[in-house]
């Protein structure tokens, strides 16, 4: 219980949650990409993590308690810093206070909305119309599907088109801007998220301070451009839908 009575226990939680989170987003990223190997990947892989049942279900609480956590303990850990001060500021100084960390609050909390908005979008088609589940025909795999090198779908399964669905959706020009700027702030998140992380766990030392800032550089612009390519890729014309798949789509608009 002292991990969520004390200020140092808080940052910790954070600092693990972060961990669990950060993992998420690579793993959601990688998956998502396979937009670009054609639609028996991306659906295939879809139709892999439906088929896991309870465990899917195991891991998507698990990491709405880590959502919750990482929230709660930012919230209560800002609350205690205004409140051990009780005269503000006249003027604020900010010398070696990124841009990152200045905004870390607010860009949480839009990254939370944009989850929010991300998951009525795609996981649960409510947002949308054409983006609704029910809306597409079901795409035949073409071929096997490989997951960590297991054959988990095999050719001729009936499976939902997912592929599609990605693609109509970000034919929106307003949805994919909006999903771009959340993107990045979520980026800018993880740059701060991920370098306090190892200031939090004792991992950081002045000899490789730099190098590490660096790498967590490199990871929010590689974890940035990634996401970019997606709608970047609709917007261009690069990603189509299948002709049949518009066509239903567009009938229940």
């Amino acid at each position: 219980m002292n991990l969520f009575r004390s200020t140092i226990g808080r940052k910790f939680l954070m600092a693990v949650t972060g961990l669990i989170l950060i993992g998420f987003v690579i793993g959601h990223l990688v998956g998502n990409l396979q937009v670009f190997a054609g639609p028996d990947a991306l659906n295939g892989y879809s139709h892999f993590l439906q088929s896991l049942g309870p465990t899917l279900w195991v891991a998507r609480i698990g990491l709405l308690v880590a959502v919750a956590i990482h929230i709660w303990a930012a919230t209560v850990l800002t609350l205690e810093n205004h409140a051990a001060r009780e005269v503000a500021y006249n003027v604020k100084h900010t010398i070696r206070a990124t841009l990152a960390s200045r905004t870390m609050r607010w860009s949480g909390y839009i990254v939370l909305a944009f989850i929010l908005y991300h998951l009525a979008h795609f996981t649960l088609g409510i947002a949308q119309s054409n983006t609704f589940k029910g809306a597409f025909p079901e795409y035949t795999m073409g071929q096997d599907y490989l997951a960590m090198g297991f054959l988990t779908v095999k050719a001729g399964t009936p499976v939902a088109d997912v592929h599609s669905m990605v693609i109509l959706g970000f034919q929106n020009v307003i949805v994919s801007i909006f999903y771009m700027i959340a993107v990045g702030l979520l980026s800018v998140h993880l740059l701060h998220g991920a370098d306090s992380m190892f200031q939090t766990f004792g991992w950081r030392s002045s000899r490789w301070s730099g190098a590490l800032r660096k790498v967590c550089i490199a990871f929010a612009a590689l974890y940035f451009l990634g996401n970019l390519a997606i709608p970047g890729a609709v917007l261009l014309g690069k990603l189509q839908p299948r002709a049949d798949a518009a066509v239903t789509a567009s009938t229940h608009r």
